[in-house]
C-alpha cells in the first residue's frame, strides 16, 4: 500500500499541502515522538500565552507524521533518523494559531473533495471507500474522524500560506539573476589571506591571555547545564508500570532493576546541546528545565523507545576561572589576531591593486601583489552559484561578487569563515539568451514557487519569535 504513495500524480497533489512545511527535512535532527503521562492534563509548553497540553501536542505530531507518510511512503523508516517531526509539530501549531486569528475556514466539502483527489484513496479513478478504510488502518494508522480533521487543518495552513505569499512577485531582472544563477559559469583569478597562515608565528604571554579573559569574559560563559537519571524500554506497559510506583522518595535504581531496567546517567550536557544516550528534543529540555532536583518526567516516547527521566543536578549557567579556561581563551586569543593580522595584509594588498589600476589597470599582477604581501594567489575551474569552489568552499558569495564584473575589474575584499579574498574573473561563459527567452515561462514559475517559500519561511520565523 506504501508503494501507491510514491506514484508521481499522488506526489504532485501531496506536494501543494506540504509545501507549508518549509523546514527542510534534510538538515534537521532526530524524530522526537508523542509524549505520554500519566497525568495527561500536564503541559509541555506555550504558544501566544496558551498552555500546549499533552493530548494537544500529540495531535499535532501524528498530523505531521501522517503527511510525512504521505510524502516519503516506503522510504519513511530510512529517513526517519533525518526528520524533526516533533520540530515540526511546534510549527504546525503556531501556523494553526495564525489560521484561527485570521479567521480562515475550511468546509466539509472542500475537505471531502480534498480526500476524494487522493489518488491513494482511489480504485479505476474513482474514490473507494474500501480502500479508504484500508489505508487509514494499516498504513496511516488513524481514525477517519481524525484524519479528516488533519485534512481540514492542512487545507487551513495550505489558505494561510496564499494569503501570506500572495504579494510575492518577481521582475524580469529578477528572472534573469536567477536564470544565471542556474547556468552561468564563472572562473576566477584570487588573492586570499588566511588566519591560518598567520597563526604559526603568534604566541601569546601568560598576562595577554589573561587580559584578553578579562576583557571577553562572557564569551567564556557556560549555559544552564543539567544531569539526568533515565531509563529506557521499548515495552510501553513496562516502563508505565514502574512510573507508576515511582515518587520523590523512591529508589531509582532499584525499582527499575525490579522491572528488568537498567537507570543510566547523562552525565552534565548543556541545555543548548542533545540529551547523551537519548538525542535532541527541544521540549524535554523545556520540560525538565522547570523541573526540581529528584523530579522524574512522565513517561516520554521518543521513536520506538519509552524514557522515564529524574532530574539529578542542575548547574546554572556560569562563568568558568581562567585556569579551567586557559586553553580556550588562548586560541581565541590567537584567532582573534590572527583575523586581523590577515585582514590588515589583504587591505594592503587591496590599496596597491587600486592604485596600480587606476594608473594603468592592465598592469595588475595577483601573483606578484601576493608574493609581496606573504599571500596566497591561484585560480579557480568553471563553477556555477551554488557549486563547491576546490580549496575555497561554497561558491555563492564569489558567483555573486564576479557576476558584475568586467575586464579586468576587481572586487572589493570579500570575508568568508576561511579568509579574505580578492577575486577577479578569469573566464565567463554566459547564459544563452534563445534559451532564457524559451524556458522563462516554465522557469519563472519554479522560481517564483521557491522565492514564495523561501518569505514563507521569514513568516514563520517571525511567527515562532513572536510565540514565545
Amino acid at each position: 500500500m506504501l508503494k501507491k504513495l510514491r506514484e508521481k500524480k499522488t506526489a504532485k497533489k501531496i506536494w501543494i499541502i506540504l509545501a507549508i512545511l518549509i523546514v527542510p527535512a534534510f538538515v534537521l535532527w532526530g524524530f522526537g515522538g508523542a509524549f505520554r503521562s500519566r497525568g495527561e492534563s500536564a503541559y509541555v509548553g506555550k504558544i501566544f500565552g496558551r498552555n500546549i497540553f499533552i493530548l494537544e501536542f500529540k495531535d499535532a505530531a501524528d498530523a505531521v507524521r501522517n503527511q510525512a507518510i504521505m510524502q516519503f511512503g516506503d522510504n519513511l523508516s530510512e529517513l526517519k533518523k533525518y526528520l524533526n517531526l516533533e520540530s515540526q509539530a511546534w510549527e504546525r501549531l503556531i501556523l494553526l494559531a495564525e489560521a484561527k486569528k485570521r479567521k480562515i475556514n475550511v468546509s466539509d466539502r472542500e475537505v471531502i473533495e480534498a480526500i476524494e483527489g487522493y489518488a491513494f484513496f482511489q480504485r479505476k479513478g474513482q474514490f473507494d471507500n474500501r480502500t479508504y478504510s484500508d489505508m487509514l488502518r494499516y498504513v496511516f494508522r488513524t481514525q477517519p474522524r481524525i484524519f479528516e480533521e488533519q485534512t481540514r487543518q492542512n487545507l487551513m495552513l495550505l489558505k494561510l500560506y496564499k494569503q501570506a505569499t500572495d504579494g510575492v512577485t518577481l521582475t524580469e531582472g529578477d528572472i534573469k539573476k536567477e536564470y544565471q544563477k542556474a547556468n552561468e559559469e564563472i572562473s576566477l583569478n584570487y588573492i586570499a589571506s588566511l588566519p591560518p597562515n598567520f597563526a604559526k608565528d603568534i604566541s601569546p604571554s601568560e598576562e595577554e591571555i589573561k587580559d584578553y579573559f578579562a576583557k571577553n569574559t562572557l564569551e567564556f560563559k557556560q549555559p544552564l547545564s543539567f544531569n539526568l537519571d533515565y531509563t529506557v524500554s521499548e515495552s510501553e506497559n513496562k516502563i508505565k508500570t514502574l512510573a507508576l510506583r515511582l515518587n520523590k522518595r523512591s529508589d531509582f535504581q532499584s525499582l527499575a532493576k525490579n522491572s528488568d531496567l537498567t537507570v543510566k546517567e547523562t552525565g552534565l550536557f548543556a541545555q543548548t546541546d542533545p540529551i547523551p544516550g537519548i538525542g535532541w528534543s527541544p521540549q524535554i529540555l523545556n520540560l525538565i528545565s522547570r523541573y526540581k532536583i529528584g523530579q522524574f518526567s512522565s513517561v516520554i516516547q521518543m521513536d520506538k523507545n519509552f524514557y522515564i527521566l529524574r532530574l539529578k543536578e542542575k548547574k546554572e549557567a556560569y562563568i568558568p576561572d581562567f585556569k579551567k579556561t586557559k586553553d580556550k581563551a588562548r586560541d581565541r586569543l590567537i584567532k582573534d589576531r590572527s583575523e586581523k593580522i590577515a585582514k590588515g595584509k589583504i587591505e594592503e594588498a587591496f590599496k596597491k591593486i587600486k592604485e596600480l589600476y587606476t594608473l594603468n589597470p592592465n598592469s595588475i599582477d595577483f601573483n606578484k601583489t601576493a608574493k609581496e604581501y606573504g599571500l596566497k594567489s591561484d585560480s579557480t575551474d568553471l563553477f556555477k552559484y551554488g557549486s563547491y569552489i576546490e580549496g575555497i568552499g561554497a561558491s555563492d558569495i564569489f558567483w555573486i561578487n564576479a557576476l558584475d564584473l568586467k575586464g579586468g575589474e576587481f572586487s572589493q575584499v570579500i570575508a568568508v569563515p576561511s579568509g579574505f579574498y580578492i577575486i577577479k574573473v578569469k573566464n565567463r561563459i554566459p547564459v544563452d539568451e534563445k534559451n532564457l527567452e524559451s524556458e522563462k515561462s516554465d522557469f519563472s514559475k519554479k522560481i517564483l514557487s521557491q522565492v514564495k517559500q523561501e518569505y514563507f519561511t521569514l513568516f514563520l520565523e517571525e511567527l515562532k519569535r513572536r510565540s514565545q
